[in-house]
């Protein structure tokens, strides 16, 4: 039997979810053989409708953001939509969202890429239209794990980062990962499959290291902040305890 969702938030407009990690929001022909999505999931487990007014990629677990109503899913998509640059217009409805990734390799402490993108990640880049895009990080600990991946190193080196996207193009920190040669773990088409085996199997969990950690936009019918978080699953802690904390480079 399926587990219910975890609730973040509930009002009369709005619900919020932790969506786990490799479940899609809804269905797709991208991935034709999936017998269960996230809104089918939520309409039964609350007897009613939803609308998700954002996406996350069925590998990414962490908030997940649903109106209650078609008017308010519009007024909802139209912010995210302005806040990912999808419209040309001054942003007066900032959208905060935060990611916890687990990459290959040490980054520098900070920065920001800001790469445009070809509009579809899944044709070629060649002809599309390039989109701006920008995402920022921070590293929050690097890490070691006692594995031979590389035959250079008798250790692979792995970091923990903050991520936070200006912007709202598809697989945006996933292709912009890889730009920086710090692809995320677990990524089958941006990453590296060798190293993901290794590293799955030696933590012994295979998933797509990224969480939506957080949320923050403007409610929609009282016009307050609403700040919405979801803690990583165990895995994250079982990852930590795994790996050696060597210090910062």
């Amino acid at each position: 039997m399926t587990p219910p969702l975890a609730l973040i938030h509930t009002d009369a407009w709005l619900l919020a979810v932790h969506k786990p990690c490799g479940l899609l929001v809804h269905r797709t022909a991208l991935d034709a053989h999936a017998t269960e999505d996230l809104v089918t999931q939520l309409r039964a487990q609350i007897g009613a409708p939803v609308w998700p007014v954002h996406r996350l990629d069925k590998g990414t677990s962490g908030v997940l953001l649903l109106a209650r109503d078609a008017a308010t899913a519009r007024q909802l998509g139209a912010d995210f939509a302005a806040a990912g640059g999808a419209i040309d217009k001054p942003i007066d409805k900032p959208i905060d969202k935060r990611y916890l990734a687990l990459v290959r390799g040490w980054p520098a402490a900070e920065g920001e890429i800001d790469q445009p993108l070809a509009r579809d990640p899944e044709l070629p880049s060649t002809g599309q239209p390039r989109l701006a895009a920008c995402t920022r990080w921070r590293v929050l600990q690097p890490l070691q794990l006692p594995l031979a991946t590389d035959g250079r190193h008798a250790d692979t080196r792995l970091a923990l980062l903050e991520l936070q996207p200006l912007s709202g193009r598809r697989h945006q920190i996933r292709r912009h990962l890889k730009a920086l040669a710090h692809p995320l773990i677990g990524d089958a088409t941006h990453g590296k499959g060798p190293l993901n085996r290794a590293v799955a199997a030696h933590l012994g969990h295979s998933r797509l290291w990224l969480h939506a950690l957080s949320l923050a936009v403007q409610h929609p019918a009282t016009g307050q902040p609403l700040a919405l978080r979801a803690e990583p699953g165990p895995e994250w802690a079982a990852l930590l305890h795994a790996a050696t904390m060597p210090p910062r480079p």
